[in-house]
């Protein structure tokens, strides 16, 4: 099973103070069932919001989102929350995974909400950790692994429900080179199982997995000449600043 994620005049607005922020501006687009998107923007562009609305961890200010037809019904927690168990799978950058869990715990956390046994839950889960390499870190709570392995552990638990839709928010930000094209590679398999993915990167070397790119910037999608042009003038920018003399 996979998902078709559409999005209809999508808008966030956000307030601070007397500032009024608009992290999304009207995006239109759709994401085909099996396929593996990379949206990429600067930071401050919207791209992480636009991923929390579709995953239903936030709600719009305007706009729509609809999965396989279907529209995310923002109206309603409950709904919500089984929509998130049932259709979403979310990678943070910064793991989230609960410190006084183990590995194995963490990984099955979610299917506790989904009524699902102890043995199946645990069987699950060890598959899991067995799929991504560490069968043996199954007891290590998350202070006893590296980046590397938490993201890991973190992708895992993003799959034991086995949803079609797969986020993942800038999964390889806080790791090395090699377990970032670990994880690279796993979110790939994961979209050839016939799975939906969409991952919010600045890392270039994503789009080598990817079957659509979508570039973001001030909340708006643009074209990939329009992107590189404006990382052209931000990029020069920061070289005249560098070279001026105090």
């Amino acid at each position: 099973m996979s998902a078709e994620i559409e999005v209809r005049s999508l808008e966030k607005i956000f307030k601070m103070g007397d500032q009024v922020v608009r992290a999304l501006d009207g995006v239109d687009l759709i994401i085909p069932a099996h396929s593996f998107t990379v949206i990429m923007g600067p930071s401050g562009s919207g791209k992480s919001t636009l991923l929390y609305l579709v995953g239903g961890l936030d709600k719009p200010t305007k706009g729509e989102v609809l999965v396989n037809g279907k529209p995310v019904d923002f109206t309603n927690d409950i709904n919500l929350a089984l929509y998130r168990r049932k259709t979403v799978g979310f990678i943070f950058q910064s793991f989230n995974l609960v410190s006084t869990m183990t590995a194995l715990e963490n990984v099955s956390f979610p299917m506790w909400f989904a009524g699902t046994s102890r043995a199946k839950r645990r069987q699950r889960a060890t598959s899991l950790l067995e799929q991504v390499g560490l069968a043996n870190r199954a007891k290590h709570k998350p202070t006893e692994l590296s980046g590397g392995q938490q993201q890991r552990v973190a992708f895992a638990r993003a799959m034991v429900n086995d949803p079609p839709l797969i986020l993942a928010d800038e999964p390889t930000g806080n790791l090395d080179t090699t377990s970032g094209q670990r994880i690279m590679r796993m979110l790939h398999e994961y979209y050839q199982q016939g799975k939906t993915v969409v991952v919010v990167s600045h890392d270039e070397r994503m789009k080598q997995f990817a079957t659509h790119v979508i570039y973001l910037l001030d909340g708006k999608i643009v074209t990939e000449q329009e992107f590189q042009n404006a990382s052209s003038f931000a990029l020069l920018d920061d070289e005249m600043e560098e070279g001026e003399q105090p």
